[in-house]
Order: C-alpha cells, then sequence, then structure tokens
C-alpha cells in the first residue's frame, strides 16, 4: 500500500549543529520521507539551472528511498547520476556492483539523461579514478545520497583512511575489516572471505561538495554509528560525524536506529 504524506509524520524532529534530523516509525517511512525531499531538492536544481547532478547511494539500507524515489514527480531527463563507489576488480553485471545495483534500481526505472558509472574493473583503476574526478568536477553536484556504515563510514571512507582535508576527489582505498564484514553480512558476499578487498571511492571532500546531503540511515544495527555521528565527536574516527559540518544535511533516521540518541532538541 503507497504510504500518503500524513502516514510520515516524523515521532521527532530536532536539529544538532548543522544536521537537521528526523526519527520515523519504520525504514520504509524514513525512505520515503528521504525520497520526498530529495525530490523537492533536485526539482529546485532543475527550475534553477536546467539540471540535477546527484550522486547515489547503495546498499541494503537504501533500498527504501530508491524504491520510493522512483514513484516521485521528477524529470529525470534532466538529471545527470553518479554513484560513489566500486569494489575494485569487480564487473558490471556482479549482483554486488554497485553499478548493477544503480542500473537495476534507478537507471532502468528512472531513464535519467545520464548515468555515469565508476569503473571498478578498469584496467588502469588509476586512469580510470580520474576520469571520474573530472566528471564530478565538471559542475557543482546539486545533492548526494550519504549512508552511514555499521563502523561509522561515509560511501568507502571507513574511520583508518577517512580524510576530512583529502585532496582527492576519488581515491582507492584498502576496506576494513568492520566493512567487510557488514558486506557480507548484508548477504552481498558468501563470506568475509569473498568481500573485495580494495574498492575505488569518491573521498569526504567529494562528497562534502555536494549542495546538500540526504542521509536514510535506518536499522538497529546502525545506532551506534548514528549515536557516534552525532553525538559523538567530529573526528575521522568516525567518518559520517561530518555530516554535522555539512551547511544542508537532512538525516532520516527510524526508532531503531535512533535507539540510542539522548538527545532531542526541537528542529
Amino acid at each position: 500500500m503507497r504510504m500518503t504524506t500524513d502516514s510520515i509524520e516524523p515521532l521527532a524532529q530536532f536539529r544538532h549543529e548543522n544536521a537537521r534530523v528526523g526519527v520515523y516509525r519504520s525504514a520504509a517511512m524514513a525512505g520515503r520521507a528521504a525520497a520526498i525531499q530529495a525530490a523537492r531538492l533536485i526539482q529546485r536544481a532543475i527550475a534553477e539551472q536546467g539540471r540535477a547532478r546527484v550522486i547515489a547511494a547503495t546498499g541494503n539500507s537504501q533500498i527504501p528511498v530508491a524504491n520510493a524515489l522512483v514513484e516521485q514527480n521528477i524529470d529525470w531527463q534532466a538529471v545527470e547520476l553518479f554513484h560513489m563507489d566500486e569494489y575494485a576488480g569487480i564487473k558490471p553485471d556482479h549482483p554486488s556492483s554497485f553499478r548493477y545495483w544503480i542500473r537495476t534500481r534507478l537507471e532502468e526505472k528512472t531513464h535519467p539523461r545520464v548515468a555515469y558509472y565508476l569503473d571498478g574493473d578498469a584496467a588502469d583503476l588509476d586512469r580510470e579514478m580520474n576520469r571520474y574526478s573530472e566528471l564530478l568536477r565538471a559542475a557543482p553536484i546539486d545533492l548526494a545520497f550519504v549512508g552511514f556504515g555499521e563502523n561509522g563510514h561515509i560511501a568507502f571512507n571507513d574511520p583508518p583512511v577517512a580524510d576530512f582535508n583529502d585532496p582527492a576527489m576519488v581515491k582507492r582505498i584498502t576496506l576494513d575489516e568492520a566493512c567487510r564484514r557488514q558486506q557480507a553480512g548484508e548477504g552481498h558476499f558468501r563470506d568475509v572471505a569473498s568481500v573485495p578487498e580494495q574498492a575505488a571511492t569518491i573521498t569526504c571532500t567529494g562528497l562534502f561538495r555536494a549542495k546538500s546531503w540526504i542521509c536514510c540511515v535506518p536499522e538497529r544495527r546502525k545506532a551506534e554509528a548514528v549515536r557516534n555521528a552525532l553525538e559523538g565527536p567530529i573526528s575521522e574516527a568516525c567518518p559520517a560525524s561530518l555530516v554535522r559540518r555539512h551547511p544542508a544535511a537532512f538525516v532520516f533516521l527510524d526508532s531503531d536506529s535512533a535507539s540510542q540518541l539522548s538527545m532531542r532538541e526541537p528542529a
């Protein structure tokens, strides 16, 4: 059953530093609320400049957002779509490839003007990262969907490699053990040993360039990361804490992911 706007009123709304936070009853409600706000931002960019450049996030926690986003009233022919990371060496038709996720959940359902893919199995990955960096730098990014990993990562900027002052737009990283456990735990790979050890990712500074962030972070397994991001120090030890510095960041939680928060300041 399709939810009405009235059915997704937040249980709580508050603001901490720059982060505007809404807590919803379920992951589906949080995802729909995130998609509605994202559609407003995308349509505003199109109205003002004739196009919108959007970085999409992937992973199980982003499925409710993607499902709701494709139902929104968006002029997709004016949207340029990017994704934020890809495993090194993985083929585009591998079911755990982020290119596959974006293609099947967004591109094939919305038909944007263009979808730019980061080729993780390029013969020369450094050259491919330079190519993708230039695409990102070619014009401002209007919106980035930024999920939080269980270890607090954003994109594949895990705590050991995250750099809030990174000079690069895209870089090659080695996934930390917690991140690889998450990928296996979500069912993308049969075990941790099957998860690729390296990936290419948009950096923290690359993500921060986006004019707005939409952060949908549901599920109890993300509760500690949410608490650290919103209530802990702003630090590369929890890369998601960068959300509190971004000038236009919207965070959508469900009651499970918000369960460890103590703050409840008015929005």
